[in-house]
């Protein structure tokens, strides 16, 4: 049976959000979609993008897979899901903007950093956070039991790995050089709401400038 769960958030979906924009869902099918914003997101149910930026239908373009990884470009058969929305945004929607968006307490991220088990034979989630041993390279050794600090400080580094992985996409690359595109990382604090934007002169992550409006 379809999850209760669903049904229902359906049902208000359709009598709430989709009853007020009906134009703009109209508008969307008829003309396609333009988002000018690739967010690549991790999978974890608590950090939805369109949730933290408030964004509306076709304002965002949305990847999440676990820990908001990017891999390198390659074309040996793996890795190639993220890779393909990549492609699709930066050359069909020419996206103006990348934005790799982490968050504190990420799984992926604790599992590589304990080492733990594979959960299957299949090791899918061990040999997916591999890509971020360059960034864990840049870090101390944790130890056996990795500090909440260096927990967040290799969520910071995988980041900056996402990122350094973009420019090996020529696509991007050369958004990148004729300044049609540009590139950003970011971090969410689940607990607090606290948006961490990167400085890309530092790589340095301070609180989001928006946040005082809140507070």
């Amino acid at each position: 049976m379809f999850p209760e769960q669903l049904i229902k958030g359906y049902g208000n979906f359709l009598s709430g959000r989709f009853a007020r924009e009906r134009e703009r869902y109209e508008e969307l099918a008829a003309k396609g979609q333009s988002p000018e914003v690739l967010v690549i997101g991790c999978c974890d149910s608590r950090v939805s993008p369109e949730v933290i930026f408030d964004a509306g239908p076709g304002e965002l373009f949305v990847v999440r897979n676990v820990a908001n990884l990017v891999p390198p470009y390659e074309t040996t058969g793996q890795f190639h899901g993220t890779s393909a929305a990549l492609e699709f945004a930066v050359q069909a929607l020419a996206v103006k903007h990348i934005v790799i968006l982490g968050h504190a307490g990420c799984g992926g991220v604790k599992a590589f950093a304990h080492k733990q088990a594979p959960l299957s034979s299949g090791d899918f989630i061990g040999k997916w956070m591999s890509l971020i041993a360059p960034a864990a390279d840049t870090l101390e050794e944790p130890g056996d039991d990795p500090s909440a600090d260096y927990i967040r400080r290799l969520e910071h580094a995988a980041i900056e790995q996402s990122l350094a992985n973009l420019t090996t996409f020529g696509s991007v690359r050369r958004r990148l050089e004729d300044g049609s595109l540009q590139l950003h990382g970011a971090h969410f604090g689940v607990a607090n709401g606290e948006l961490l934007v990167r400085d890309p002169e530092t790589r340095a992550f301070s609180t989001c400038s928006g946040l005082h409006a809140y507070n």
